[in-house]
């Protein structure tokens, strides 16, 4: 199983992103299912289509939030549910300065039995309980 960042979504949909090309070059093998079933949750989302609107403009981000939220591939997590857990993450987080976002992500994975995070954010990388996709 694998839990979508914003980083890897931003990049994937922004062609003028430092990660586009990786990004472009991974998503096959996401949504053929390569690491699992994929899931994205509602803090990614929220940020997703936040930094799209501000680097690119409203029209490409409510198509990225369409195309999200009508994937059959990606199975949308509401993060209210959730909150607690990403607190508990946060707030417990040694050796990393990860976002309240990314701790959810953490959270998540960890409540899932996820065991990778689509991302190209480093501060992932000190999370022992998940390995970091792509490379």
């Amino acid at each position: 199983m694998v839990v979508l960042d914003s980083s890897f979504l931003i990049a994937y949909h922004n062609t003028r992103d430092a990660h586009h090309a990786a990004a472009a070059q991974a998503m096959p093998s996401l949504t053929a299912g390569a690491w699992g079933p994929v899931l994205l949750s509602e803090y990614v989302f929220l940020e997703v289509v936040t930094v799209l609107m501000i680097r690119r403009d409203l029209e490409v981000a409510s198509r990225v939030a369409r195309v999200l939220l009508g994937a059959r591939e990606v199975e949308f997590v509401p993060c209210s549910p959730l909150f607690h857990s990403a607190v508990e993450t946060f707030l417990s987080q040694k050796g990393s300065t990860l976002s309240f976002a990314d701790a959810a992500i953490v959270a998540l994975a960890a409540l899932r039995g996820a065991q990778f995070v689509a991302t190209f954010d480093d501060d992932f990388r000190g999370v022992s309980s998940v390995s970091v996709v792509p490379d």
